[in-house]
Formats: structure tokens, sequence, C-alpha cells
């Protein structure tokens, strides 16, 4: 069944790639296996890591966007 409510949604679609490819260079440098499609093999650590290293990084360039930077 599928939620359509899910906060899973892009807010700009057309973003999609771009966050997949962001996650994917994140997880490398963290050191976690991660591949396209299923990773259920992987931790709640190995994949909460690499979400909250991405929201740092997000975080980190707005600020210096906002600074003027």
């Amino acid at each position: 069944m599928s939620n359509t409510n899910s906060s899973n949604r892009m807010a700009v679609p057309e973003a999609k790639e771009a966050m997949n490819k962001f996650k994917m260079e994140i997880a490398n440098e963290l050191g976690v296996p991660l591949t396209e499609g299923y990773n259920g093999n992987l931790t709640s650590y190995q994949n909460g890591s690499v979400g909250g290293y991405m929201v740092k990084k997000m975080i980190e360039e707005q600020e210096k966007q906002m600074a003027g930077k």
C-alpha cells in the first residue's frame, strides 16, 4: 500500500538525480558501501550517517551562501 503523504517525496522532483549523486558521494567519503537500489544489508547507523552528513553539508553550503561567501 502506497502512502501519498510520505515525507520521502522530493520538494523539487527535478533534483532527484543530483540528490542521488550527492548521496553516493557522501557514502563514498564515509566509507559506507551504499549501492543503487536495495541496501537492506546496511545497518541503520550506516544509512543514518549518510543522511546526517548530507544534511550537515547542505547546511554548511547554505550558511556560506547567506554569508555572501
